[in-house]
């Protein structure tokens, strides 16, 4: 007789409703998709500095590295939205102990998955904004990307983003607060 509740079958509606986490496996096999787009484009741009790295100016160089730079990290945020949702949400990927298996892995949950990707989205925002104060230089002028109001909101809305990682940070500690040594 098995007294171990652990291994307990489940009854038919919690085993349906706990199996329904596999509904994401689409989702993140679809990210997986978006990743290999992430290299291609990454690859298309490489080339393309590449070609033309003796006919650019520094800016349009260090302009096309920061482009690079951006696929790079949205290429971050999706493996650690594949790995670390799989992981969370699906079912343990069995890395323990693995050569590879990447250090932020081993304590993950959704608290600390949250803080990531938004320290990720403020990253790639700040790439965005370096990039428009670089192209601020032009404002005034017909050739001009960006207008002044348009880098005021780029402005508040990075502003934006690193309050929120704050606020989220903030209720992760508040709910899980750190172990005492």
């Amino acid at each position: 007789m098995n007294d171990d509740p652990a291994n307990a079958p489940l009854r038919p509606l919690p085993l349906l409703i706990f199996s329904s986490r596999w509904l994401q496996l689409p989702l993140y096999l679809g990210l997986i998709v978006a990743q290999c787009v992430y290299v291609f484009l990454f690859l298309k741009e490489l080339w393309h500095l590449t070609l033309h790295a003796f006919e650019f100016t520094e800016q349009q160089i260090m302009l096309m590295v920061l482009g690079l730079i951006d696929v790079v990290m949205i290429s971050n945020l999706l493996i650690m939205v594949i790995v670390g949702g799989y992981e969370t949400f699906v079912s343990r990927l069995g890395l323990n102990g693995h050569k590879d298996q990447p250090e932020w892995l081993s304590h993950v949950n959704a608290g600390v998955l949250k803080v990531k990707l938004a320290m990720a989205i403020i990253g790639i925002s700040s790439i965005h904004l370096l990039r428009t104060f670089i192209e601020a230089n032009a404002l005034g002028t017909p050739a001009a990307r960006v207008t002044e109001q348009g880098v005021m909101w780029q402005v508040i809305i990075h502003a934006i983003f690193i309050v929120s990682a704050i606020g989220i940070a903030y209720v992760d500690r508040m709910t899980n607060p750190p172990a005492k040594h």
